[in-house]
């Protein structure tokens, strides 16, 4: 469920180590600026289907994980749940480097290392960010759907995922590339020792918790983003492609 509304934590990832009381303006502002509309065509041939596994998520979203994640954060101070993201993002750091590699991006992947040895020593097993709040080196956020996309593999049609939300072809392959490397992922029996999980219900429950644990700190960023949505499913589904798109070229 860490995914399950994909697009907004696309646009909201940047806030994961802000107060939850950001600005809803502020936001929608941000918003605005960054995703025009786009009149490009999508090709969609299972809207049908993607419409309803829109409506499922958006379901699923409202009434379990949100609820899940208010409560949550009622009873978990905000530092904490900081803590917690810096820690998934810090643990994550193989997924990064190896896309920037992937994508030539050198100095990149230079820096990734950097964040990760000061984050893992310095910052409590990454659970404070000193490489950002004290050195200024931003994470370099790559997955293996970017890598493909950098090397001209097209988009294929779009599809939404239960509980992970829009996709598509490209990024479904991503999210396989990406799982032999991340160590929260099992791919099988052969794991290396750096996978944490050791069965799929641990690595489903690692999931819940970095899903619900970053929701907390996003609360109320998706309703903002979709309340002048007058059809819901291609307002996602748009908002997704632009934004893959924007990570591509960048």
């Amino acid at each position: 469920m860490k995914n399950l509304i994909f697009i907004l934590l696309l646009l909201t990832f940047s806030f994961a180590n802000e107060s939850n009381d950001t600005n809803n303006n502020d936001f929608d502002n941000e918003f605005d600026s960054e995703f025009s509309t786009n009149n490009e065509e999508i090709f969609d041939p299972l809207s049908g289907y993607n419409r309803i596994m829109t409506t499922f998520n958006d379901k699923t979203f409202i009434y379990v994980l949100n609820p899940i994640s208010k409560g949550y954060a009622y009873v978990t101070p905000e530092p904490i749940r900081i803590g917690i993201n810096n820690f998934f993002e810090n643990i994550m750091f193989p997924v990064r480097l190896t896309n920037n590699l992937l994508q030539l991006k050198f100095q990149n992947s230079a820096e990734e290392l950097g964040r990760f040895l000061v984050n893992t020593l310095w910052g409590l097993a990454g659970f404070l960010d000193p490489a950002t709040n004290e050195l200024h080196m931003d994470a370099h956020k790559e997955d293996f759907g970017q890598t493909l996309g950098f090397y001209g593999v097209g988009e294929g049609f779009h599809v939404v995922l239960p509980f992970l939300g829009p996709s598509n072809l490209r990024d479904i392959a991503g999210l396989v590339g990406d799982a032999f490397v991340s160590p929260l992922t099992i791919t099988g029996d052969g794991d290396m020792q750096y996978k944490i999980p050791n069965t799929f219900e641990q690595q489903m429950a690692i999931q819940a918790v970095n899903a619900v644990n970053s929701n907390s700190l996003k609360l109320g960023q998706y309703e903002s983003l979709k309340k002048d949505a007058l059809d819901l499913y291609p307002f996602l589904r748009d908002i997704y492609t632009q934004a893959r798109k924007k990570q591509i070229e960048e």
